[in-house]
């Protein structure tokens, strides 16, 4: 897959409720991003937003058929492009 220009690429955080978005890359590898590796959170893996705690933080995100919580914060080198 080719690598996201630095105008498509984005934060977990920018996402909104009920977009989808595709895992393009890690903009570093430490034990977080391993953990989300080891769940399936891999460069091509399709998720969808599904809602937002009342301050934004955490939101929950549903990719191969099961939902995930994630502060956007820890999940900081997650590279993502919209759908």
């Amino acid at each position: 897959m080719p690598a996201a220009s630095a105008e498509t690429a984005l934060h977990l955080a920018d996402l909104q409720v009920g977009e989808q978005a595709t895992v393009v890359g890690f903009r570093e590898r430490g034990a977080y991003t391993e953990n989300l590796l080891r769940l399936g959170l891999i460069p091509g893996t399709t998720f969808q937003v599904l809602r937002r705690a009342p301050l934004g933080d955490p939101l929950e995100i549903q990719f191969r058929g099961f939902a995930l919580a994630l502060r956007p914060a820890e999940a900081g080198d997650l590279i993502v492009v919209r759908k």
